[in-house]
C-alpha cells in the first residue's frame, strides 16, 4: 500500500507506506520506521532494500513519516520534540488495530529512527516487543551532531540545521493530497523554523539534553534492543554502553562502515543485515528461536587489519570477532604512561594553528572518501605527538581509550583535541580515533567552570570507541592539540596550553587475540538481492576542497556531500538535492571562523515542480554567536518559476564556556 492515512486524536493525519506478507494465513507481527525523510521520494530506494525484504519474510512493514515531514500533516518544531513521541504511541496503537496486524510491533531506525527507537521503548508502549537501533545514541549532548566533549560541532551543528530547514519546507505531494497541497505548503512554510538557534542556545548539558537521553533511566527500556554502529559513525560508543547498561536482552554489532545501514555498509565489507534483523524479529515476535541469534556472542565487532594508508577506503580488511558480554572479559585496560614513550621531561606549550584538523575528515562520516580521514602526519607535525617504539607483534584494542594529561592555560577558555595514531613503517600517521574536551567541561557538562590561567589541571580525555589492530612494527601515537577545525568551534581568544606528558597516561582496552573462538564465529552472510522496483537512483558523489591563501592566511574547507536524484518511474516522481559546506578562518585569529551551508531541494512530476533553497551562516565574537538563516520556496521550473515564500532569521546567543 503505498499511501496510507493514520488518524490521530487532534485531527494530524501521519502518511505511511505499508508492505504486507504476500502469503500471510491471518494477521502477522509489524516492523515500524518512524522518521520525517519523506516515504515517497527521500528514502524510498533505501525502503525497498529493508522493508520490502521484511515482508517476503512474513511480517508487515510500515514506513511512517513523521509529523510535518512530507505528506503528513503539521510542522516539525525540533528533533524529538515531546509531540513525535506522543505520535508514535498513537501509530503503534493504529498498527494493532489494524487487520493485518497481529499486535505485535518492532521498532526499526538509523540515526533519527534509531534515536527516537530507544525513546519509543522508554515510553513501555504495550504493542512493543523488541528494538533494533542502528547509528543512534542514549545521550544526546554527548553524541550527536552539537557537542562534542563540551566543544561545539563547528563542522555539523550548522550543516545539519540547514539540512533539516530544508527537508521541513519541503511541501506533501498533490497525487496524495490534491488541491490542498498548496495551501498546506504555505501554512508548513510559514511555521518552520531553523533550529540552530535553539541548539545553541542550550551549550551545556541541560533538561533540553536531558529530554530523549534514555542514558537518564536505562530501567525505562523494558524490550530487547540490538544495538548497531560503525567504526566510523560518531555515535558508535552507545552501542558498548547499552549493552552494559540495559537490564533487558541485548546484542551488538559494530562493523567496519561510517553511518549507514550495514547492508548498504560504506566502507564494506557490507552484510546481510535484513537476515540479522529477520532473526531478532523471529527471536522476539515469531514462533522460533531467532535461529540460536541469543546463543551467539553478545557482541560482534569489525577488527580492521593494519594495511597500507589509503588502501581500504572502499573495502576494510579485517575479521569478525565475539565477546560475551560488555564490559568483555578478554578486553583488559592497559596503562602506558606518556613518560614510557621517552617524551623529554618539561611541559610542552600548544600554540596550536587554529587551522588544524583538515586531515581528520568530516566528523559524521557517511562512507564517501572525500569525506574520510588522512594521512594525519602533517597535523602531527603541528601538535604536540609523543610515539612509541616500534611493536614487536600485533596489538588489538576493543572499546574506549583514554589519555589523562597535565595542562595549564593562560586563558579562561581551552580545549584540547587527542588522536591516537598508527604510525605504520612507511611513515603514514593512520588515524585510530579522536577526543575532544572544552576544558571548561573537564569535571563535567551540567556546570562548566572557567580555567584559572596558570593553574595546572590534571584531565581525563575519553576517546570514541574503536576497534584497531595496530601491525607488527608500527608506532602507537598520540597527538595532542589545543584546536581541530572544522570539528571544534575555536576558543575566543588566542590560547597557550601548556601539556607536561611526564604526568600523562594513554589507557588502551587491549584485547587478547581468540583466533579459535573468533574462526567458529557463524558468518554473515552477504547483502540480500534487491526487491524489483521502479525507483531509479542515480548518484552525485561527494567532493572535500582544502585551500590556503599563503597571503592572507585564510583557510577554506569546501564541502559538498554525496547525493543524487531519484526517479519513481511508477508516477514520475522526482526527487534531487545539492548540499554545500564552505568553512573558512583565518591563521591567527579564532573570531574570524566561518561556517557556511546552503540547500537546495527539487521535487518535480509531469507539469509540477517545486524547488526550495536555504542559506546558513554562523560566527562568533568574544562573548557571542551569531546565527542567519535564509529560505526561500519556488514553484514551477525554467522561466515559469516564481518565488511563493521568503523569509530570513537572525539572532545572537551568549557563548557559554564555550
Amino acid at each position: 500500500m503505498r499511501h496510507v492515512w493514520i488518524p490521530l486524536k487532534d485531527g494530524t493525519r501521519l502518511s505511511a507506506r505499508v508492505w504486507l506478507p504476500a502469503d500471510a494465513k491471518g494477521p502477522v507481527p509489524a516492523v515500524l520506521e518512524y522518521i520525517p525523510y519523506r516515504k515517497n521520494d527521500g528514502t524510498s530506494a533505501r525502503d525497498i532494500t529493508l522493508h520490502a525484504r521484511f515482508a517476503q519474510d512474513g511480517y508487515a512493514a510500515v514506513r511512517v513519516d513523521c509529523r510535518g515531514s512530507g505528506d503528513s500533516d503539521g510542522v516539525m518544531l525540533d528533533e524529538y520534540h515531546a509531540t513525535e513521541l506522543a505520535d508514535a504511541l498513537e501509530v503503534l496503537a493504529w498498527i494493532e488495530e489494524q487487520d493485518w496486524s497481529d499486535g505485535q510491533v518492532a521498532i526499526i531506525g538509523k540515526s533519527w529512527g534509531g534515536f527516537n527507537g530507544l525513546q519509543i521503548a522508554a515510553l513501555d508502549p504495550p504493542q512493543l516487543r523488541c528494538v533494533v537501533t542502528v547509528c543512534s545514541t542514549d545521550d544526546r549532548y554527548a553524541d550527536d551532531v552539537h557537542y562534542a566533549g563540551g566543544s561545539l560541532l563547528a563542522s555539523e551543528m550548522l550543516p545539519w540545521a540547514a539540512t533539516m530547514l530544508a527537508y521541513n519546507a519541503r511541501p506533501g505531494d498533490p497525487a496524495v493530497l490534491g488541491d490542498s497541497w498548496r495551501e498546506a505548503w504555505l501554512s508548513r512554510l510559514d511555521a518552520t523554523v531553523p533550529y540552530a538557534e535553539e541548539w545553541v542556545t542550550h551549550q551545556r548539558r541541560d533538561a533540553y539534553w536531558q529530554h530523549g537521553s534514555v542514558c537518564e533511566d536505562y530501567s525505562a527500556i523494558k524490550v530487547p534492543v540490538y544495538a548497531v554502529g560503525g567504526w566510523l559513525d560518531p555515535y558508535r560508543g552507545a552501542v558498548f554502553r547499552l549493552l552494559e547498561n540495559l537490564d533487558v536482552p541485548t546484542k551488538a554489532l559494530v562493523g567496519p562502515w561510517a553511518h549507514t545501514y550495514p547492508h548498504q555498509a560504506e566502507p564494506g565489507p557490507a552484510m546481510d543485515f535484513q537476515g540479522e534483523c529477520v532473526r531478532w524479529f523471529d527471536q522476539w515476535m515469531g514462533e522460533g528461536d531467532g535461529d540460536g541469534i541469543m546463543a551467539e556472542p553478545a557482541l560482534r565487532a569489525w577488527m580492521p587489519d593494519s594495511v597500507p594508508f589509503g588502501s581500504d577506503r572502499v573495502e576494510r580488511p579485517g575479521r569478525w570477532v565475539g565477546e560475551p558480554s560488555w564490559p568483555a572479559p578478554g578486553v583488559r585496560d592497559t596503562s602506558h604512561p606518556l613518560a614510557s614513550f621517552g617524551v623529554a621531561a618539561g611541559g610542552t606549550v600548544l600554540r596550536s594553528p587554529i587551522a588544524l584538523g583538515a586531515a581528520s575528515g568530516d566528523f559524521l562520516k557517511f562512507g564517501d572518501v572525500p569525506g574520510q580521514n588522512g594521512d594525519q602526519a602533517a597535523d602531527d607535525g603541528r601538535s604536540l605527538t609523543v610515539t612509541g617504539a616500534p611493536l614487536a607483534r600485533p596489538l588489538e584494542i576493543l572499546g574506549a581509550p583514554e589519555v589523562t594529561l597535565r595542562v595549564t592555560s593562560d586563558r579562561p577558555r581551552a580545549q584540547l583535541a587527542v588522536r591516537l595514531c598508527e604510525v605504520t613503517p612507511d611513515g603514514a600517521s593512520r588515524l585510530v580515533t579522536t577526543g575532544l574536551l572544552n576544558l571548561t567541561h573537564r569535571d563535567g557538562h551540567a556546570e562548566p567552570q572557567p580555567l584559572e590561567p596558570g593553574r595546572a589541571y590534571d584531565v581525563r580525555v575519553p576517546l570514541f570507541a574503536t576497534g584497531h589492530s595496530f601491525g607488527a612494527g608500527s608506532r602507537v601515537r598520540v597527538s595532542v592539540s589545543a584546536s581541530l577545525w572544522p570539528w571544534a568551534w575555536p576558543s575566543p581568544e588566542r590560547v597557550n596550553v601548556e601539556v607536561d606528558p611526564a604526568h600523562g597516561e594513554l589507557t588502551l582496552p587491549v584485547r587478547a587475540p581468540r583466533p579459535t573462538d573468533d574462526d567458529a564465529l557463524p558468518p554473515f552472510g552477504p547483502p540480500r538481492d534487491v526487491p524489483l522496483n521502479a525507483i531509479e537512483t542515480r548518484a552525485l558523489p561527494g567532493d572535500r576542497s582544502v585551500t590556503f591563501d599563503y597571503e592572507s592566511g585564510e583557510q577554506t574547507i569546501t564541502t559538498t556531500p554525496a547525493d543524487g536524484v531519484t526517479v519513481d518511474h511508477t508516477d514520475g516522481l522526482t526527487r534531487s538535492g545539492k548540499d554545500l559546506n564552505r568553512f573558512r578562518l583565518t591563521e591567527g585569529d579564532p573570531l574570524s571562523a566561518v561556517v557556511e551551508s546552503e540547500r537546495e531541494e527539487r521535487i518535480s512530476r509531469d507539469d509540477w515542480a517545486v524547488r526550495v533553497h536555504t542559506s546558513s551562516r554562523m560566527t562568533s565574537g568574544t562573548d557571542d554567536f551569531h546565527v542567519t538563516n535564509r529560505l526561500s520556496a519556488f514553484e514551477g521550473e525554467g522561466a515559469a518559476e516564481r518565488e511563493v515564500f521568503t523569509r530570513s532569521w537572525t539572532y545572537t546567543v551568549a557563548r557559554d564556556q564555550v
